[in-house]
């Protein structure tokens, strides 16, 4: 398997971290709008664990993810687009690996405020980010749920860019990835 990038196209490892969160977005949402409400008291059990893990696996992922990018950069010059497009497409991308960073952080601080255990994969247990009963991390909770909602318009702004490059410029950007 070819791991490397093309002149024109990303890799296969850039690929698979690409849509490995996309996958896991879908799944974290879907469980989100699902789970019961969080309330004091509230045990992190069924669905609640899975946010946890799925938040915690996010957030290894994107750390890998980042990682890769910076020691590979993107494949070839983009296509010519107004300055205001680049400058659009640059700030989506910074604000797609900022909140798939932060958010998960966020979640990790509440949890670990409730006195939750957090698990990578769901098997490794991670240190608690704030002591429990901390206003902060509670605060990362509230802050947690408008971070998610931002998270969706910045990857439906992804998602409206990659369109508008496949059917209005039809060019080879969204290919690339794919």
């Amino acid at each position: 398997m070819d791991h490397t990038k093309t002149a024109r196209d990303y890799g296969t490892v850039a690929k698979l971290l690409h849509w490995s969160i996309v996958v896991l977005l879908i799944a974290q949402f879907s469980v989100a709008w699902t789970m019961p409400d969080i309330s004091r008291g509230t045990v992190p059990t069924g669905l609640i664990g899975w946010h946890l893990s799925i938040g915690t696996t996010i957030l290894a992922v994107a750390f890998l993810r980042l990682a890769w990018r910076l020691s590979h950069p993107a494949p070839g010059a983009p296509p010519a687009l107004s300055r205001a497009l680049q400058l659009l497409s640059r700030a989506t991308h910074y604000g797609l690996y900022a909140l798939l960073l932060i958010l998960p952080l966020m979640g990790w601080m509440n949890a670990s405020a409730r006195g939750w255990p957090v698990r990578l994969f769901g098997m490794v247990s991670l240190p608690a980010l704030v002591t429990k009963g901390s206003i902060l991390g509670m605060q990362m909770g509230d802050l947690h749920a408008t971070a998610a909602l931002i998270l969706l318009a910045v990857v439906a702004l992804h998602v409206a860019g990659a369109l508008y490059h496949a059917l209005v410029l039809r060019d080879r950007t969204l290919q690339r990835m794919i």
